[in-house]
């Protein structure tokens, strides 16, 4: 081999080699990158989230249930605001209580955790926030539809079926459309609506809707 040609050869294996760690170096970079966003993502933070944070971090994405607290209140696989995994309270909606030490467990609260269990846990479900309201309660928890992996809305089959009260305490934008999902629900006598008595009811819901049950009959 000529000395012209043994120099060009070497030029192009150390080209090659040359391409071959930049190669490396960008995959390592990618690697690096995905950790780094996987573990700010992943790792319970000190910081607030702001309304900004919360819609790219969750709207629309998918997350795994891994626990269900009771019939309104479900954790998912992503850390949060001081946590290892997010708590989503359901928007426009309340069950019956299981856990709660100054009610007890109310009428058809059993019922209404088992339903959303069956719906969600071990699911992976889609996250709405509304865009125009405040996407945490006073307890910094996740306010949110749920998403099935049917694409029907958990926050409207609770109330629907009768698994739960249309909650009136706050604004939320899809009121007009509970409301008329809770009414044929009473009409109907689903679920809850069928034997329960006005003692039973939430007292918030008593002291807001006191002729509520005049429409079941």
């Amino acid at each position: 081999m000529s000395r012209q040609k043994r120099k060009q050869y070497a030029m192009s294996r150390r080209r090659r080699n040359i391409i071959f760690v930049c190669c490396l170096l960008f995959v390592f970079g990618l690697i690096s990158s995905d950790r780094i966003y996987y573990s700010v993502t992943n790792s319970p933070s000190k910081v607030e989230p702001t309304t900004n944070y919360d819609l790219k971090k969750y709207h629309r994405n998918t997350f795994k249930v891994i626990n269900v607290v009771d019939g309104d209140t479900i954790d998912i696989d992503i850390a949060d605001y001081k946590s290892e995994r997010t708590r989503i309270r359901l928007w426009g909606l309340d069950t019956p209580e299981t856990k709660n030490q100054k009610t007890g467990i109310m009428y058809f609260g059993p019922q209404a955790s088992e339903f959303t269990t069956k719906k969600t846990l071990g699911q992976n479900v889609t996250i709405l926030l509304d865009p125009t309201r405040s996407n945490r309660d006073k307890y910094k928890r996740l306010l949110a539809y749920i998403q099935l992996p049917d694409e029907t809305i958990l926050n409207e089959l609770l109330i629907s079926q009768g698994f739960a009260y249309m909650d009136t305490r706050f604004d939320f934008s899809y009121k007009n459309k509970y409301k008329q999902l809770q009414a044929l629900a009473i009409s109907q006598k689903r679920g809850l609506w069928k034997e329960v008595k006005r003692e039973q009811l939430p007292q918030w819901l008593q002291r807001m809707q006191p002729d509520l049950l005049k429409n079941k009959n």
